[in-house]
């Protein structure tokens, strides 16, 4: 357990900081899911705008630090060639 004062301060922040990211985390999974149940469901307007609204909350939460840049470029990458393939 932590003894000194600022270490007593470290956790609070941690924690603090441990609240916030899971919640970004799981508003861009929310996301992500909706995306992905319009790309199951095949159709490909509602999935083009579920990516739309996605984009820039995954390149927000990679800007925050909850996903590396690289990642989330990378998933945005993979669901955009998903999307256009629908309609093919």
């Amino acid at each position: 357990m932590a003894n000194t004062p600022s270490a007593k301060k470290a956790t609070r922040k941690i924690a603090r900081r441990t609240e916030v990211n899971s919640a970004r985390r799981s508003r861009v999974r929310s996301f992500l899911r909706k995306v992905e149940e319009a790309i199951s469901s095949g159709d490909q307007s509602a999935a083009a705008e579920a990516l739309k609204a996605a984009q820039p909350e995954l390149m927000r939460a990679a800007g925050k630090g909850i996903y590396h840049k690289n990642t989330a470029s990378r998933k945005v990458s993979r669901l955009a060639s998903r999307v256009k393939a629908i309609s093919a």
